[in-house]
């Protein structure tokens, strides 16, 4: 499948099927997370990958958007590790999440995997639960897995604004 089929498939999967992943799968995942561009190389992320029951379950105190998924990665940021912009301290270790954080949403999608990324997590209790250390910033939850059979898709997901909203060249349109 070619990058803009595999980018246009992706969705956000909230219904997974009862079996784990294999651990071939989740070594592809966090490699691809290794391989992707972090400003100035410089690698902050750091990942901590739930398969075990008991953690999952533990999630589920944590944030009501675990979707019963066999697995889950936890990425967070490592800040003082990350690139800061010389002209006002601009920190990328959001951005660099980000970019880790989409390589391995769309590399699932790639295998046969779902995803779904979750903000809306109770950050504090996701530090306790997991022992996650007081250096590191817990950015995102990735809940995955296979697919469940009738897996709703959001119709939000098909919503897009116009091309011309978006986009401006050499000078920005006045924006609404």
């Amino acid at each position: 499948m070619d990058f803009s089929q595999l980018a246009k498939e992706r969705f956000s999967c909230r219904k997974f099927k009862p079996i784990p992943v294999e651990q071939e799968k989740i070594d592809l995942i966090l490699q691809c997370a290794l391989d992707a561009p972090t400003a100035v190389n410089k690698q902050p992320q750091r990942i901590l990958v739930l398969t075990e029951k008991e953690k999952l379950d533990k999630l589920k105190d944590c944030t009501k958007y675990s979707f019963s998924a066999p697995l889950c990665f936890i990425i967070c940021t490592e800040s003082d590790k990350a690139y800061k912009r010389g002209y006002d301290g601009k920190c990328s270790a959001d951005i660099d999440a980000a970019i880790v954080t989409t390589h391995m949403m769309l590399q699932a999608q790639d295998i046969g995997l779902g995803t779904t990324w979750v903000m809306a997590f109770n950050p504090e209790m996701v530090r306790k639960s997991f022992e996650i250390p007081d250096v590191l910033e817990i950015t995102a939850l990735l809940p995955a897995g296979y697919p469940d059979a009738d897996a709703p898709i959001s119709p939000l997901h098909y919503a897009h604004m116009d091309l011309d909203k978006m986009v401006s060249y050499n000078t920005f349109k006045k924006l609404d």
